[in-house]
């Protein structure tokens, strides 16, 4: 199954102004329930994290993170995850993937087993 993702700004506003948000230190979450019954994120890297390579490398891993997890997590989001500085320290898979499943379960998005 393939990612569903948010591209309209629109989109993207009405996450901030009515998303519920978690925070560490490597990534930001906001996600607010839909009607449509998919999941959907979107991906917010900033120029402090580096130049348009380091951006883009990070957003494909973020993409992949989501994409083979999007099973464990649960229907009806939209999420927008924002990558902070501190990523620079060490922007590897698995920290990114440790951060992304605390702040997803912190967020109330894991589904039960």
């Amino acid at each position: 199954m393939g990612l569903n993702s948010l591209t309209k700004r629109k989109d993207f506003n009405k996450v901030y102004k009515g998303g519920k948000t978690v925070v560490d230190k490597y990534l930001v979450i906001y996600c607010l329930p839909n009607d449509i019954g998919i999941t959907r994120f979107g991906f917010s890297v900033g120029k402090k994290i580096g130049n348009a390579v380091m951006r883009n490398r990070i957003k494909r891993i973020m993409r992949e993170i989501c994409r083979t997890n999007c099973d464990i997590i649960k229907e009806g989001f939209d999420c927008v995850i924002i990558v902070r500085p501190r990523i620079k320290e060490s922007p590897d898979y698995k920290n990114m993937e440790k951060s992304f499943f605390n702040l997803a379960a912190r967020a109330g998005l894991i589904r039960k087993s």
